[in-house]
């Protein structure tokens, strides 16, 4: 249980002030049509996620040992800091062309999502956990806590908190986990 939790806990979190909820702010905002925008979230979070967790377990089956435990450690940091850095929306298209509003919606979210914080902390969890179907579920469930309200609030969901708060407690998070991934190594957790 401890992964779907911590999972979904990181991404629901990192997730708010992100490129693809800043995406799925402007869809909501551009075509006013929540459920085809919330079901291609979903669609496309679950396939993406899916992949990267089942790189993440994976690659720890096949890089276990101390370095690769490092690697994690290290790479938990370093989404710390990356957290701290503003995501903007000034690359993200909002025209649907000729695929409608869902398959706009998967084909965004899937494509932006690709080497995004929240991809890479999917993969990274389950290489922490050793579980892919666990982190997977988290890790979308965390995005839809996230990207729900953004499609039916639009832009008043960043007025809400703050983003400088939200990613301030997003590096908190990732530099614990990265802490205790040190800690852990070194003996001193469990």
């Amino acid at each position: 249980m401890e992964p779907l939790l911590v999972s979904t806990l990181v991404v629901a979190i990192s997730e708010i002030g992100d490129k693809t909820q800043l995406l799925a702010i402007l869809l909501a905002t551009r075509f006013k049509q929540p459920w085809p925008i919330i079901a291609g979230i979903f669609c496309a979070t679950i396939a993406n996620h899916l992949l990267a967790a089942a790189a993440g377990y994976y690659l720890s089956a096949l890089l276990s040992g101390m370095w690769f435990k490092l690697v994690i450690a290290v790479g938990f940091l370093a989404m710390a800091a990356w957290a701290l850095i503003p995501d903007k929306a000034d690359d993200l298209k909002d025209d649907t062309g000729r695929l409608g509003v869902f398959f706009t919606t998967l084909i965004s979210f899937f494509l932006v999502e690709i080497g995004d914080k929240t991809q890479i902390a999917t993969l990274a969890l389950a290489a922490r956990f050793h579980t892919v179907v666990l982190v997977a579920a988290g890790t979308t469930l965390g995005m839809m806590i996230a990207d729900i309200p953004a499609v039916f609030l639009g832009e008043a969901a960043t007025k809400i908190v703050p983003l400088k708060y939200v990613r301030i407690g997003t590096a908190a998070i990732f530099a614990g986990l990265g802490l205790w991934a040190l800690a852990q190594l070194a003996g001193w957790a469990p």
